[in-house]
């Protein structure tokens, strides 16, 4: 079992690998747009998960996941090299890639938010002008009744 805080190190140390190996090395078209977000490895430094995003060529083309998990998958031997020589570890742990969905869950965070935010605005509008129900002092009665305690 290793030490959990060697285990981030090399977590840290293989995205880095992999992403720079990916930009400069690696000439496959399929992953010209992937990002590598982030990597986790095992306690036993076996096996590590690369999590990675894909973005379109610009904002109006759809990312192509599957090409890019395809290249990723056929580049996986060529990184795993990179990753064995760029970290000296004794045993090269295997790489598993994995499509971060960090992204897109933040969206609809945001979008979940703006819909509170408007339902928020829409309270406080219908607030505006209202008049409470009642008495303004509802409890009259009772500040009367203990007035008239004192007197006596």
């Amino acid at each position: 079992m290793a030490d959990p805080a060697r285990a981030r190190r090399l977590a840290k140390r293989i995205a880095t690998i992999v992403a720079t190996a990916i930009d400069l090395e690696i000439k496959d078209p399929r992953l010209e747009f992937v990002t590598i977000t982030d990597a986790k490895v095992t306690a036993d430094l076996h096996d590590a998960t690369v999590y990675y995003t894909v973005r379109g060529a610009d904002l109006n083309t759809e990312p192509d996941h599957e090409a890019a998990a395809a290249g990723l998958e056929k580049a996986k031997g060529v990184l795993r090299s990179k990753v064995g020589a760029g970290t000296g570890v004794r045993f090269t742990p295997t790489l598993t890639f994995v499509t971060d969905t960090v992204p897109d869950t933040a969206r609809h965070m945001e979008e979940l938010l703006a819909r509170a935010r408007a339902a928020d605005d829409e309270v406080a509008r219908a607030r505006e002008g209202a008049v409470p129900a009642g008495d303004a002092d509802p409890y009259k009665e009772s500040h009367e009744r203990d007035a008239g305690d004192d007197d006596e």
